[in-house]
């Protein structure tokens, strides 16, 4: 198989967690009708984004992996549309609480959980008052068709997140987001900047990149959507509005873009042994 059906979802969420499900729901299977064979919601889809306060009763939300009703839904729904469904959840594990991803199969079996590695803090994104950094290391995933590399929201940024899951085999790379704008500048609307730096790993690893954000405003914060699927030289395949609730959906000629990513000699190229500034606290 050289080819794999990709897809990402758009919509905004309430403090209901059933009715977030219900909507994620309809929206996975409009994307299994359209042959999507990956399907990726929004970051943290279970609820509003709760991390724009610091709230100390909000860790009740949080569940372990194999009780979370985010995780379980999309479990069912996975197994039943033989698709799979990288799925974003607030995770509690013992005293700690994680920013996680459960990768779910097309048999509706979880292959292992992704922690966020990176973890924002600033007004309107506190996310270190709730989440732990990730201790999982990058991961990436088995698929029949791909390899699969995901990234959470705050990865997005970082190259290093791209490169490494890349040099770990990944062929196509996805991010579920939760960002808008931000309410100690609102003057700044950083949706081109999210974009830009998702497009740049994809032109910098040669490989396709599928990004997933909420829409909708949430105490006075608006998420702003853009979701977009860009192949590996960067150009955009389909993409949502600011406001659009939907799916999109692409086909990716994975052989193509292995020839691709062959030619531009970035990894043949590499210089390892001069990067160990890298890796230095400072």
């Amino acid at each position: 198989m050289t080819e794999i059906t990709v897809a990402a979802l758009q919509l905004a969420f309430t403090p209901d967690i059933d009715a977030n499900i219900a909507g994620v729901s309809r929206l996975v299977h409009e994307a299994a009708a359209q042959g999507a064979q990956v399907i990726l919601p929004p970051e943290l889809f279970e609820s509003e984004y709760f991390c724009r306060v610091e709230d100390e009763s909000l860790f009740a939300n949080a569940a372990p992996v194999g009780e979370h009703k985010a995780v379980l839904a999309m479990q069912a729904l996975a197994e039943a549309l033989k698709v799979t469904i990288p799925t974003s959840f607030f995770e509690a594990d013992g005293p700690h609480h994680y920013n996680s991803l459960a990768m779910i199969g097309p048999d509706g079996e979880i292959q292992g959980v992704y922690r966020k590695s990176h973890i924002p803090d600033g007004p309107g994104y506190e996310e270190k008052f709730y989440f732990r950094p990730g201790n999982t290391g990058f991961k990436v995933w088995p698929h029949p068709a791909a390899t699969l590399g995901v990234g959470v929201c705050w990865d997005q940024w970082y190259p290093e997140t791209a490169r490494a899951m890349m040099l770990m085999g990944a062929e196509l790379l996805f991010y579920p987001t939760a960002i808008g704008s931000e309410p100690h500048d609102t003057s700044l609307d950083t949706a081109r900047l999210w974009r830009r730096a998702m497009v740049g790993h994809a032109v910098s690893n040669v490989v396709p990149i599928v990004a997933a954000n909420r829409i909708g405003v949430e105490h006075g914060q608006t998420f702003y959507g853009t979701s977009f699927i860009a192949d590996e030289r960067g150009d955009i395949l389909a993409e949502l509005g600011r406001e659009e609730e939907g799916v999109i959906v692409a086909t990716i000629d994975l052989a193509r873009v292995k020839r691709h990513r062959a030619a531009f000699g970035f990894f043949r190229d590499r210089r390892p042994d001069l990067y160990g500034r890298l890796v230095e606290d400072r």
